[in-house]
């Protein structure tokens, strides 16, 4: 180490002198002192670090030293210090789980929370955080109750179900399922239905998880119901039907229905199980959406238990929904994979609120994600009218247009939906298109964003928030900041 280098390293300040100084007490009076200490070493340790590199690059570059030159005086170095302080503090203490705004255009985003909750079930869940609750107490008995019962109803009405019962995704639905009803015995599902769902996990990691013994029959594009006759014995326990909710199989392809496959298993005492996955509980249909089979309609179909998700196609929280008879419901509540698996009271506050709409039949006003998938052209169009004017006024460097483009329903449902929608096209004068998204993401709130042609798109169907002026006005802000105007 050089005598120049020693010099430098001897002038950086102390932890202590930074917030023994006046900026580092204001800092220490506005901001978590566990805050500002952790921020005062990053800072420290990183401009000995700046000081170290340089100096060991220079050496081996011309093999000697580098050349002297006087260090800035102490005061200066603390003051730079000090002044750097407040950024790391804000990192430090920003939520880490906090609100985005979503331009991407899909819907059910899985990395951005998949679908937003309703200004009812928004107020439930508040109500019921902010004390004590029914979550497993009946009023009426003055005695324990089941926290199931509170949403039981609901799904019973909507499903024509007889019983129902909640864990906290589908994924659990399908293991806790399977954990029960075939685990040491064989499940017969169809090669073309072995999906993959989010995160790299597969049916066949759960199915093996649960104990249960895959049995795979048909080919991955076709599978008769021949074939699971064939493979059905002594040892088989369950059929099990995938519906492709997060793929689509198109060209030479032939599946068994619902309706034939529950008929064959009736007849052989074998029941069937349906994962449903997206779990939508109305038709979509009249609003220009593909086709998606409603849970009622596949229990109707005769399946004995159908799993689906709570926050995709059904607008509400993340939960898994088991639906079907009694008698298998029962013994599915009673396995102990139910307790670890069980919903806590927010999520059951804000299903049962979620599913009233449903029963009142107001679910596509109401829930946000199926308010953004049944929107017409005409209100997107109105839509990205508006965030153009407010982003043009507030951001006037840029180069801005309306675009119609495609949104996507994401979330794993309805894979071939591609509603048509409208989006803010905007290029910065100076930054390439992957910089300003970039920089869009750092704001806050952040913005995220997508791009195509490079430009950077601002898609109005998942811009909700942009209707009311104070959310459109914020949304102009944070282009303007990533722009550099402000």
């Amino acid at each position: 180490m050089t005598a120049d280098l020693q010099a430098r390293l001897r002038g950086l300040p102390s932890v202590d002198e930074l917030l023994q100084s006046q900026a580092g007490r204001s800092l220490l009076a506005r901001f978590p002192r566990w805050a500002v200490v952790r921020a005062a070493r990053d800072e420290v340790e990183a401009r000995r670090q700046q000081l170290a590199q340089p100096a060991a690059d220079s050496e081996a570059q011309a093999g000697t030293g580098p050349t002297a030159v006087s260090p800035p005086a102490r005061e200066d170095v603390a003051a730079a210090a000090v002044a750097a302080l407040a950024a790391r503090i804000d990192n430090l203490v920003r939520p880490s789980l906090r609100r985005v705004l979503n331009a991407t255009g899909v819907v059910l985003h899985t990395n951005l929370g998949r679908a937003p909750l309703s200004p009812r079930a928004l107020e439930r869940v508040a109500a019921v955080a902010r004390g004590y609750s029914t979550l497993e107490f009946d009023p009426a008995r003055r005695a324990r109750g089941a926290r199931h019962d509170h949403v039981a109803q609901h799904l019973r009405a909507l499903t024509g179900a007889e019983s129902a019962l909640v864990v906290n995704n589908n994924a659990a639905a399908v293991l806790l399922a399977l954990a029960t009803l075939g685990a040491g015995r064989e499940v017969i599902v169809s090669r073309g239905e072995l999906v993959e769902i989010g995160g790299g996990f597969r049916i066949p990691d759960v199915m093996r998880a649960s104990g249960a013994h895959l049995v795979e029959v048909g080919t991955t594009n076709r599978t008769r119901l021949d074939d699971y006759l064939a493979a059905a014995g002594a040892d088989t326990a369950l059929f099990l039907k995938v519906h492709r909710s997060n793929f689509a199989l198109v060209g030479f392809t032939e599946e068994t229905s619902v309706e034939a496959l529950a008929a064959a298993a009736g007849a052989r005492a074998i029941p069937l199980m349906v994962d449903l996955g997206s779990g939508a509980l109305i038709d979509l249909t009249p609003y220009g959406l593909p086709v998606e089979p409603t849970v009622a309609a596949v229990v109707k179909q005769g399946a004995d238990v159908v799993t689906f998700s709570g926050d995709k196609l059904l607008g509400g929280p993340q939960a898994g929904i088991i639906v079907g008879g009694e008698k298998y419901l029962a013994r599915i509540a009673r396995h102990p994979l139910m307790r670890a698996l069980r919903p806590d009271k927010l999520t059951l506050a804000a299903l049962e609120a979620t599913l009233e709409s449903y029963r009142e039949g107001v679910a596509a006003a109401e829930l946000p994600a199926l308010a953004m998938l049944t929107m017409t052209n005409q209100a997107l169009a109105a839509r990205v009218e508006r965030l153009r004017e407010a982003v043009h006024a507030a951001a006037p460097t840029l180069t801005i247009a309306a675009r119609q483009v495609h949104s996507a329903v994401g979330g794993g449902a309805l894979p071939l939906a591609e509603p048509q929608t409208w989006a803010l096209a905007m290029r910065h004068p100076s930054l390439t298109a992957e910089a300003f998204a970039q920089r869009l993401a750092d704001g806050a709130p952040p913005v995220i964003a997508r791009i195509q042609d490079d430009a950077v798109l601002l898609d109005v169907r998942t811009l909700a928030d942009i209707d009311a002026d104070a959310d459109l006005a914020e949304t102009a802000r944070a282009v303007s900041v990533a722009a550099g105007v402000i």
